[in-house]
């Protein structure tokens, strides 16, 4: 029994979603910068302990739901510019992302968002995977899921 409870522990850890560790506080904070649009079912970041879960960013303007001009780059850089801003409202910084899933409409945009990604970053990068969709949100051309690391 012990040797199953050990494997689950082992294998949410490898999954990324493991249990609260000790001494983390398991409160769960919903924190919203108000630069989404109101009528959007979900908060554009989750705190549990000492991660932050950003919600996936296209490149729509702020507070609008228009798409940023300039095709993939255009997007890419504002889909940046969005967790950077959502970062920065809440007293964090790009350095802290340790994770971010890429998403593209078009595999073939892989190396254009590559050229604007990169800017964004100074210090590190952070872990990332990338991977084609089948369409995303308003006809989007990529899309950006982070998890960042803060506090201690």
């Amino acid at each position: 029994m012990k040797r199953n409870i050990l494997m689950w522990v082992i294998i949410l850890v490898l999954a990324g979603i493991a249990p609260v560790q000790a001494g983390q506080s398991g409160k769960v904070e919903y924190l919203n910068s108000k630069t989404l649009p109101k009528n959007l079912p979900f908060s554009e970041a989750v705190k549990v302990g000492h991660t932050l879960y950003l919600s996936g960013q296209i490149g729509i303007v702020p507070g609008t739901m228009k798409l940023a001009d300039g095709g993939m780059q255009g997007q890419a850089k504002q889909a940046m510019q969005n967790i950077k801003t959502t970062l920065e409202a809440h007293g964090y910084s790009m350095d802290d992302l340790v994770q971010c899933h890429v998403m593209l409409a078009d595999i073939k945009d892989w190396g254009a968002f590559n050229t604007v990604y990169k800017t964004f970053f100074s210090k590190h990068f952070p872990a990332r995977s990338a991977f084609a969709t089948n369409g995303l949100a308003l006809g989007a051309k990529v899309e950006v899921e982070c998890t960042a690391a803060v506090g201690k």
